[in-house]
Order: C-alpha cells, then structure tokens, then sequence
C-alpha cells in the first residue's frame, strides 16, 4: 500500500535541534529507516514540514512511519492513501459508473 505522509514540525523543538546541529541527522536516521519513494521538504501549513511517499507492505507499519517524527520532534503526521495511475486504472472506474449511475 502507498502511502502519502505528510510530516509538520512545530517550532520547538525543530528550532532547539537546528541549534545543537541535531536535526540534520534525525531526519537522515529517520529517512534511512523507512526508505521513502520520494521525499519533498516545504512549508506546510505555515510550518517547516515534509511531504514523503513511502510504499508498506502492510497498514500495520504504519506506526513505524510516523513514531519517529512525533518522538524525534513532536511533529504532526498525516497519512493518505495514493494510487499511481496504473493503480488507478485498475481501480474499475468504468464499472462502478455504471453501477451507480
């Protein structure tokens, strides 16, 4: 399952950890466990945040995605299923319009 995980940090503690050099590698050690498909750092509602694609094998390991961001830097984590358009396709669009039609 793919999944789209949005991260926001709030100010403290990001500012303390940017301070003492820490956040740069936080985030590495995070990144290096759950080896996201694609990574994008931007604001995110107004916050320093994050934007990652990450593919699970199962929903269960979902917490192993957003506990190091909450424990590391007490940031907000959302998680949204995606399809890529061939997950997409293969979805039966066609179907479930006539169904509910």
């Amino acid at each position: 399952m793919r999944v789209l995980l949005k991260v926001k940090f709030p100010i403290e503690p990001f500012n303390a950890a940017v301070k003492d050099g820490s956040a740069g590698k936080k985030i590495k050690r995070i990144l290096d466990e759950i080896k996201p498909e694609a990574v994008y750092f931007a604001a995110v509602d107004g916050h320093r945040g994050g934007i990652l694609i990450v593919d699970l094998p199962d929903p269960s390991r979902i917490p192993s995605i957003a506990e190091p961001w909450f424990l590391q830097f007490h940031a907000e984590c959302e998680v949204h299923p995606v399809m890529t358009p061939e997950d997409l396709a293969k979805g039966g669009l066609e179907e479930l319009g006539k169904k509910w039609a």
